[in-house]
């Protein structure tokens, strides 16, 4: 591994280092001596974070050694998780002693972290993200993987300069289905594709919501980051007992809703199969219902239409089948999660019958794919190729470049929602067209300290 940190080496940090685990046998732990481990730091300890980093704990050449987070009641139960997790693993109480963090920039300078897994609020991805491939950390990001596309756009430029391994946690691309849906698409089994049309949920309003005390043990003004100061309440944020939905997902302050949610997966998905990972739509138009009141105010119903170059249509809307349907000359392929949940955030339970992969013509659906036709990346889980890569440094199966492409459809789909008109947008350049209030949108105010453009490079 590049970065390897071994114990002969770490022995010698200067005091108040992190307290580094015991040597045990390779027979409790696995293969994976702890001196082999890819010692990783956790931000973000909430609801899809602790999903995340238990899946990536399972894998030995992980070892979650230090957590962050602005509420220090999240980073203590985080801390806990993680040290019951290896206590039952190895069955030695003192594996492991995770270090907490308030401040995740504390964390960036602890040179024995290798890599960080990025699981916080939407408004949260990118700039911890940036200052992490700055520091030289390899990064998992939970989608969606930008705010705006001003910051996805800086992210991609950072990790590449600084040549880190990036993965965005669009964990679709490592459930079967969607590949062979994409491959099958992409040898042209149904055709000529010509319209792609994707289920996507939008969120209900919410209850207006009075003033709460901040609770003590959040940093609240750090919370917010970058976005603008507003009074405290328990169901704008996260709540206090359990790790119940957040209320934050259901704000535009930090986030856009459903559209980037859980829009970048399917928008992924469908771009994998469409052969547009790397570009974007030329035009871009949405109708959208917006709550009239309430504290909860990103989109509900609505309808996307995006054209691409090469002359496919898409379609986005609540009223498809949650997943995507392929359209060619000669026949279709619906792909969809059936009874699997890709992250426990799911807003909507599926049927356990769904079926996860269907077309027009069973025949399609098992046709084989020969050598000489196109086979795309398989993985058969993100964390596992996320640490695989780390210590190949190949490209992981969703890189920044990809994942922030993914991102800008999610993000120029919620303009063209708050505009109402047809928008043409440029994917090279990443602006639209002859329209200055448009590309206004591309970015939005920071609150200093916080944001991507108060970063010291």
């Amino acid at each position: 591994m590049k970065r390897r940190i071994f114990i002969s080496r770490t022995t010698q940090a200067a005091a108040g280092s992190l307290i580094l685990p015991n040597i045990v046998p390779s027979s409790v732990i696995g293969k994976n001596p702890p001196s082999e481990k890819i010692n990783i730091g956790w931000i973000g300890c909430g609801r899809q974070g602790r999903g995340d980093i238990m899946g990536t704990m399972r894998f030995d050449s992980a070892m979650v050694v230090a957590a962050a987070d602005v509420d220090s009641t999240r980073a203590t139960l985080g801390k806990q998780m993680v040290e019951s997790f290896y206590t039952k693993k190895t069955g030695n109480s003192k594996y492991v002693n995770v270090k907490t963090y308030g401040d995740y920039k504390e964390m960036l300078i602890d040179k024995s972290i290798d890599a960080v897994m990025i699981t916080t609020p939407d408004h949260w991805h990118s700039q911890p993200a940036i200052e992490a491939a700055l520091a030289g950390k390899d990064i998992y990001l939970e989608k969606p993987t930008s705010l705006t596309v001003t910051e996805g756009r800086l992210l991609c430029d950072v990790v590449k300069k600084q040549k880190v391994i990036l993965q965005v946690g669009t964990q679709q691309r490592s459930s079967p289905q969607w590949r062979i849906a994409a491959e099958l698409v992409r040898n042209g089994r149904i055709g000529k594709l010509h319209t792609v049309k994707i289920g996507l949920p939008g969120d209900p309003s919410g209850p207006e919501a009075p003033e709460m005390p901040i609770p003590p043990n959040l940093n609240y003004d750090m919370w917010l980051g970058s976005t603008p100061e507003v009074y405290y309440t328990e169901i704008r944020v996260h709540p206090q007992k359990g790790f119940d939905r957040p209320g934050w997902l259901r704000c535009e302050q930090f986030g856009a809703g459903m559209i980037t949610g859980w829009g970048q997966h399917h928008f992924d998905s469908a771009a994998w199969g469409m052969d547009t990972e790397l570009t974007g739509p030329i035009s871009i138009e949405a109708v959208a219902q917006f709550p009239k009141s309430g504290l909860w105010d990103v989109h509900g119903d609505f309808m996307a239409i995006a054209e691409y170059a090469n002359g496919i249509t898409q379609l986005t809307s609540g009223n498809y089948p949650n997943g995507v349907r392929y359209e060619g000359t000669e026949g279709w392929i619906f792909v969809t999660r059936g009874s699997y949940r890709a992250t426990d955030s799911d807003p909507i339970v599926q049927a356990q019958n769904t079926k996860a992969l269907d077309a027009s013509d069973p025949k399609i659906l098992s046709s084989v794919i020969g050598p000489n036709e196109i086979h795309l990346y398989e993985s058969s889980d993100q964390a596992g190729n996320w640490l695989d890569c780390i210590k190949s440094r190949k490209d992981p199966i969703s890189p920044v470049e990809i994942g922030h492409r993914a991102c800008t459809v999610c993000l120029i789909s919620h303009i063209a929602m708050k505009l109402g008109r047809k928008l043409k947008w440029n994917p090279e350049t990443e602006k639209f067209v002859g329209d200055d209030e448009a590309n206004s949108m591309l970015s939005r105010p920071q609150r200093a300290p916080y944001g991507t453009n108060y970063i010291k490079f």
